[in-house]
């Protein structure tokens, strides 16, 4: 297993309002360290809803989800957040960036909630994690001073800062222009090539999944090509 960045089995999920659908029907498959998946599918297939069980943030489901080896089933809210901001990076399609706050700042939030190193280290490595991705000259700029793809460049550097055990995607180029997608695109083999980062990305977009390392494909809520 310790090769093994996400272990899922028999995952079922099922909503309740106002009658019972069973939306993720017995989901099962292994995401090793290094790779680079992508998650495909029609709207409204289960692509999101089992990102948000896989990403720690939705717990009522049936079945066996670990995370590095260790089980998330029956653990407190407090628990999973920890491990959500300790091994888990998040890109969406949406930077969700604070325009209050400086580009630097907004890299630094998930360290200095996480708490493991002192301010000084943690500004370091994320000014070197905004550097690797050409972003070094605006670490003083508010976020609304950005262009759409310098803030999903800046939404990358954020996801790397405590260096996860996993980056997980949701649309993250849905937002952008074709190069801008590119660029992104290009920016995740990077980190999985250099860094051997894990990638798990929701996608539309046909020609993202397929250069990506693995496709993983869902209709009406099963798995039909991993």
């Amino acid at each position: 297993m310790s090769d093994i960045a996400i272990h899922t089995k028999g995952i079922n999920k099922y909503f309740h309002d106002p009658k019972t659908i069973h939306v993720l029907k017995d989901v099962g498959f292994d995401i090793y360290k290094g790779e680079f998946v992508s998650i495909i599918g029609k709207s409204g297939c289960g692509k999101s809803t089992l990102l948000y069980i896989l990403s720690t943030m939705d717990t009522d489901f049936e079945g066996e989800l670990t995370i590095d080896g260790q089980n998330m089933k029956g653990r407190s809210g407090v628990e999973l957040a920890r491990i959500r901001n300790e091994k888990i990076g998040f890109v969406f399609q949406f930077h969700y960036l604070l325009n209050e706050f400086s580009v630097l700042k907004n890299v630094m939030l998930p360290a200095l909630k996480l708490g493991k190193l002192p301010s000084e280290q943690i500004e370091a490595q994320a000014i070197k994690k905004l550097e690797l991705f050409g972003m070094g000259q605006h670490i003083h700029k508010k976020a609304h001073q950005l262009s759409g793809g310098e803030k999903q460049r800046v939404a990358i550097a954020r996801a790397l800062i405590n260096d996860p055990i996993i980056i997980m995607g949701d649309e993250p180029s849905g937002n952008l222009d074709k190069k801008n997608g590119k660029i992104v695109f290009d920016f995740f083999q990077e980190i999985v090539q250099n860094f051997r980062q894990t990638l798990l990305v929701v996608t539309h977009d046909p020609e993202f999944a397929e250069r990506s390392g693995r496709v993983i494909e869902m209709d009406d809520g099963r798995i039909v090509r991993s």
